[in-house]
């Protein structure tokens, strides 16, 4: 397994910087990450690459964010979040088939996005356009010869799992962020598996633990001081044959951020090596 680190993609000032940080640390894989519309133009594309060759990294999923509100709690994250809320849907697809392009245009075979809190219940009246929606965005990263990553978190294991089988194209992936799953107290990372193992693609190494409220997520930590056996997650992952990124995310910024970064590399590598 190749060890990364998510970029987030949030100035054409900096961007250089990170990738130029990302080859000093010693990471040759990343996610990128990006939620500003304007930034998926042909010239950034080619920016992007000759940063990539530069500085020797290699973007292993594109990750695309949509425009409009979004709140991460429990109260007003399923009104805001990804494809789930109506009156954003139609703005949104059109978004995340934008970025189906930057994708294509930066060599990359993975768009990954949050999808929002998918209804349990298949009987929601909210359940069926959304699942329409997430496959015209599928069909459409199809015709690109792209995967489309649903990252976890907002859902239960069989929420998204059920979703996929709605919606019935053959190029869904789980983008499995580690933390989520436990921050939204939807299901422990390593269970999980059982339910969609086979369709991991990649992979958020994140630590946190459970919510301790009705409103808020829990908090993330530190890989290595929260919830997420990491040695069951990769001993589980290489028994299902995953062999591929494992891209760090750390929520917090400044030095310390670079800090547990890369300290949390040396402990997911023990940690693969010992699974």
């Amino acid at each position: 397994m190749k060890i990364g680190n998510l970029i987030l993609f949030n100035s054409l000032e900096t961007i250089e910087e990170k990738f130029k940080i990302q080859n000093n640390s010693g990471f040759n894989s990343c996610q990128l990450c990006c939620w500003n519309m304007s930034f998926l133009t042909d010239e950034v594309a080619e920016f992007i690459k000759a940063l990539c060759k530069k500085y020797n990294v290699e973007i292993s999923a594109f990750w695309c964010g949509w425009s409009g509100p979004a709140v991460w709690n429990f109260y007003d994250g399923p009104k805001t979040l990804g494809l789930v809320p109506a009156e954003y849907r139609e703005m949104r697809v059109k978004e995340l088939m934008l970025g189906c392009d930057f994708a294509e245009k930066i060599g990359v075979t993975d768009i990954a996005t949050h999808m929002g809190f998918i209804p349990e219940d298949p009987n929601d009246p909210n359940f069926k356009p959304f699942c329409d929606a997430v496959r015209a965005v599928a069909e459409y990263a199809k015709s690109k010869n792209l995967w489309l990553l649903f990252e976890t978190g907002q859902e239960t294991p069989t929420a998204m799992l059920r979703c996929f089988e709605e919606v019935g194209t053959d190029n869904l992936g789980v983008n499995l962020d580690t933390a989520n799953l436990i921050l939204y107290g939807k299901a422990n990372p390593v269970d999980a598996l059982d339910v969609f193992g086979k369709y991991v693609r990649n992979l958020h190494a994140k630590d946190g633990c459970y919510p301790t409220n009705g409103k808020e997520l829990g908090r993330e930590t530190k890989i290595g001081e929260g919830k997420v056996d990491f040695k069951a997650l990769f001993k589980k992952l290489k028994e299902l044959g995953y062999d591929s990124d494992v891209t760090i995310e750390r929520e917090i910024g400044g030095e310390q951020q670079l800090i547990d970064v890369n300290e949390s590399k040396k402990y997911l590598e023990k940690m693969i090596e010992e699974a």
